[in-house]
Parts: structure tokens; C-alpha cells; sequence
């Protein structure tokens, strides 16, 4: 009976370590984030362009060092929250200049959504690894959308694309939230919060298409 209380215990403590830490770089590549979209608000969409390829470099080289250096893949989840922001520099800009209240709503909405399913996925015991699967199969069924409605007229194509885009990511939401509770392993960390940094960002760019839309 003892033995049995205290590996729950310590699982308890594994897996709020884990949630804390994750969190904690959630929020510092957020950081990053807004440094590097200060930095970029007088660049072109064309510098926004190569910091954007240069954030996606930097988060598949994380997949490599994961397992080899912690400091290593911290460092570029750092480069990559700060190369995202500079990439997204010109749109927010944009916004701001032109509607800055759709940013507020974009941001209010963002936070509700993430933190009602964020809070059930977290919560949840039923596997959602089959729900990962079908979001990512329509996350390209959605990219292949985007592409076709650039050179096809389609009615409200962007309103369409970002409700679709909200209900993908409103899964991909519940199983990164679940994997942070699963998850023993405290090396994982950093990816996590690169996962849930990626559904905070999508989320916010699909409402931010939709509340600046209404005033087209």
C-alpha cells in the first residue's frame, strides 16, 4: 500500500513539474514572440517571409537535439518564438493600423478557446491519439483548400477556412493538452510548448481572419 502511494505521489509531482515547465516556456515564447514582432514592424513581407522559414528551420532542427541537448533545443524554441514573431511582424502591424480592435477580440477569443479545451484535454481519460490523426489529415484537406480558393472563386472562402481551421486546431488543442498530462518524460517539455505555442498562434491568426473580415 505504501509503495502504491508514493509512485502516485511521485507521478503527481512528475506530471506537475512537467505542466509547470511546459507553461513556463509557453509563455517565454510568447515573449519571444512579441520582441520579434516589435523588432519586424517596419519589415517587408518579404524579410517577414525569410524569418518565417527560418522559424520552421528552427523547429524541425528542435526534433534533432530533443534527445541530444536540452539547452540545445531550448535555445532554438527561443529562436523560433522570436523568428515567428518577426515573420508575423507586417500582418499585426497591419491590423493595428487598420482595425486594432479585431487584435483585442482575436486575442480574448484565443484565450477562451485554448483554456476550455485546453482544460479538457487536460482532463479527459479517453485517447485522443485517433483525433491527432484525422486533424492532421484535414489540416492538408484544409492547406489544399487554401490553395484552390486563391485561384477559384468561392463564397466566404475565408470564413470557411477559418471556422474549418478553428475546429482542426480545436483537436489539435485537446491532444497536446493531453499529452502534457501523459507525458513522464520532463525532457519532452520543450516540444510540448512548441506544440502549444503552434495551436495558440494558428487559433489566434484564424480569429484575427474572421473578427477583421466582418468589416470588409
Amino acid at each position: 500500500m505504501y509503495d502504491t502511494t508514493t509512485a502516485r505521489r511521485s507521478q503527481a509531482v512528475s506530471t506537475n513539474t512537467l505542466f509547470a515547465r511546459t507553461m513556463s516556456f509557453v509563455a517565454a515564447t510568447a515573449a519571444l514572440f512579441a520582441l520579434g514582432a516589435y523588432v519586424g514592424r517596419d519589415f517587408t513581407h518579404g524579410a517577414g517571409f525569410v524569418a518565417f522559414l527560418g522559424a520552421f528551420a528552427a523547429l524541425i532542427a528542435m526534433r534533432f537535439t530533443a534527445a541530444r541537448s536540452r539547452e540545445a533545443t531550448v535555445a532554438l524554441l527561443g529562436a523560433f518564438g522570436l523568428l515567428m514573431g518577426v515573420a508575423m511582424a507586417p500582418t499585426l502591424v497591419y491590423y493595428a493600423t487598420t482595425d486594432p480592435q479585431a487584435l483585442w477580440q482575436a486575442g480574448g477569443a484565443t484565450a477562451l478557446f485554448i483554456g476550455a479545451l485546453g482544460s479538457a484535454g487536460y482532463a479527459t481519460n479517453r485517447d485522443l491519439s485517433g483525433l491527432a490523426r484525422v486533424c492532421f489529415w484535414a489540416l492538408l484537406a484544409l492547406l489544399l483548400f487554401g490553395v484552390v480558393a486563391i485561384f477559384v472563386r468561392i463564397p466566404h472562402a475565408s470564413l470557411i477556412y477559418s471556422v474549418l481551421g478553428l475546429v482542426i486546431f480545436a483537436g489539435f488543442t485537446l491532444f497536446d493538452f493531453q499529452r502534457l498530462r501523459r507525458s513522464q518524460n520532463i525532457a519532452s517539455a520543450p516540444l510540448l510548448a512548441a506544440s502549444i505555442f503552434l495551436d495558440i498562434l494558428n487559433v489566434f491568426l484564424f480569429f484575427l481572419n474572421i473578427f477583421g473580415g466582418r468589416r470588409d
